[in-house]
């Protein structure tokens, strides 16, 4: 008898809002805002590109996830040291590689982020990869802002965003 393979998934509350959190063979393949608008989309692309299910049930990756995420808001934590699983098109891949190279605390443009990757002219599909990303925080896509310094679409809201980049300035958060 096989077993179908499975996304474990929890969901975890921070100071700014919840995420639900999963693990895939070993690697954390989401940690993303629970009520985005594009839950469904984001959702429905790990299951079909994983042939696999969400399961809501703990697992090592999830418990260090969690922990690593409480030390971020707690102001004790600049980078993330987990194996992450990034499913989408290589250009998405691509953009999410370049994300991780922004130190903490910094901000860039989707203009530059597009530079970044050598494709200045793909600002559009490099701010559609951004919002694509399934592994918020961890991969800091609340770092990009706009050319002319406003903050621009986040999936867990502009005002998150502001909390994140305000946070990265100065001071933790406590998590609930």
């Amino acid at each position: 008898m096989s077993v179908e393979p499975m996304i474990n998934i929890q969901y975890v509350k921070t100071p700014v809002g919840e995420l639900i959190v999963g693990e895939y063979a070993g690697k954390l393949c989401l940690a993303d805002w629970r009520y985005r608008k594009q839950r469904e989309q984001v959702d429905t692309r790990l299951k079909r590109a994983l042939n696999t299910v969400y399961v809501e049930e703990s697992g090592d990756v999830i418990e260090i996830a969690v922990k690593q995420l409480g030390e971020y808001f707690e102001g004790e934590r600049k980078v993330f040291d987990i194996p992450l699983l990034t499913v989408g098109t290589d250009f998405q891949r691509s953009v999410w590689e370049a994300l991780l190279r922004i130190p903490y605390g910094s901000t860039v443009s989707y203009l530059n982020l597009a530079k970044s990757i050598g494709n200045e002219k793909a600002v559009r599909a490099v701010a559609s990869a951004v919002g694509a990303n399934a592994i918020s925080i961890l991969i800091p896509c609340h770092r990009i802002i706009g050319s002319d310094g406003t903050l621009t679409g986040y999936a867990g809201g502009l005002e998150v965003k502001k909390k994140l980049l305000e946070l990265e300035q100065r001071s933790p958060i406590c998590m609930q």
